[in-house]
């Protein structure tokens, strides 16, 4: 007896969908599921909003940016529901906790963000020790060479990591091989962990007076909101520079402008408090401050990763595979 294959659908920005989704990753789909076609024959796979009749027969539901929230009313749309497979990174935006209770599987292509993220943090930290941002704006405005001093350069740096999350982890790994001393700030990292990863651990006021470099990836919660407030700015030595590609909440934005106007610091920010933040808003005039607008993560052609690892995960589900980046409950309080 053959089994039916189990309905696929999507839940997604309609420009998500062509951009992570080659023809040759939807023919991978289609193998495993029966793909809902979309309404306009030719049209390929369906994207499927909250209210469409056709959600019940959906088993598998792939999502990505802007998926609508999968509550308890959403859900009873959706009684076949088996796996919700999220082709981006968090789901703390989307999934609620009643997925779980309904025993509905959850996984997230977060790693197949983290790398990108990654290289763009240690980009920024190798240009931040080098000064560029200050020195090429002097370059430009006085066509001079600038002097170099003691502050310039990356030889004997500390750099100090803000939390070991999925992300903070391959940064540190990466300050490591590029032979810098790496602290960590985690509560749910141990001594032993840290050491593993070549990292040393220590209190996040510690890490603050001892770095060069304040590196943050740490998740948005409300316990974590303003967590590099304005003593802990105080705290980080002359010269240092910040560095965030997490989450702008993060990081009190009025007590950073204070600091980097004064010169004392530096910052590189893919991420701000409000963000984006208002057009001719101060920090944009530092010329010691970069700010970019959230492009850390897949961009562009990097979009396809996320189709690439969705798709993974459907065949590991329909082939009775554990997914790799399956989700658990008690992960959500620690989300992006």
């Amino acid at each position: 007896m053959t089994l039916p294959r189990p309905v696929g659908a999507f839940s997604m920005r309609p420009d998500v969908l062509p951009a992570a989704f080659t023809p040759d990753l939807l023919a991978r789909l289609g193998e495993r599921l029966a793909l809902m076609p979309a309404t306009e024959p030719g049209d390929g796979p369906a994207v499927l909003g909250p209210d469409d009749d056709r959600l019940a027969e959906v088993t598998v539901l792939i999502t990505s940016w802007e998926a609508f929230r999968l509550d308890a009313t959403a859900l009873e749309r959706m009684p076949r529901l088996r796996a919700v497979v999220h082709a981006a990174g968090s789901v703390r935006h989307h999934v609620t906790e009643e997925v779980w209770r309904r025993g509905i599987l959850v996984s997230s292509a977060a790693d197949a963000n983290a790398d990108p993220v990654a290289d763009f943090t240690a980009a920024a930290i190798a240009l931040g020790l080098k000064r560029v941002i200050p020195m090429a704006r002097q370059y430009a405005d006085t066509g001079r060479v600038p002097a170099f001093g003691e502050r310039v350069g990356a030889d004997g740096r500390t750099v100090g990591v803000v939390g070991a999350s999925r992300i903070g982890r391959r940064v540190i790994r990466r300050l490591v091989t590029a032979g810098h001393t790496v602290l960590v700030s985690d509560p749910f990292l141990d001594k032993a962990d840290a050491a593993e990863l070549g990292a040393q651990l220590t209190d996040l006021d510690d890490m603050c007076r001892r770095s060069d470099v304040l590196t943050v990836h740490a998740p948005a919660l409300p316990e974590t909101r303003h967590l590099i407030n304005a003593d802990r700015l105080k705290l980080l030595r002359d010269g240092a520079l910040l560095v965030n590609t997490a989450r702008g909440s993060l990081v009190d934005t009025e007590a950073l402008l204070a600091e980097c106007r004064t010169g004392r610091l530096d910052a590189v920010l893919d991420v701000t408090d409000p963000e984006p933040l208002p057009v001719g808003h101060p920090l944009f005039d530092l010329p010691n401050v970069l700010i970019t607008p959230h492009l850390g993560g897949v961009q562009g052609s990097e979009v396809r990763r996320f189709g690439a690892y969705a798709t993974a995960e459907v065949e590991r589900f329909t082939s009775g595979q554990p997914l790799l980046g399956e989700v658990r409950l008690e992960d959500l309080p620690r989300l992006a």
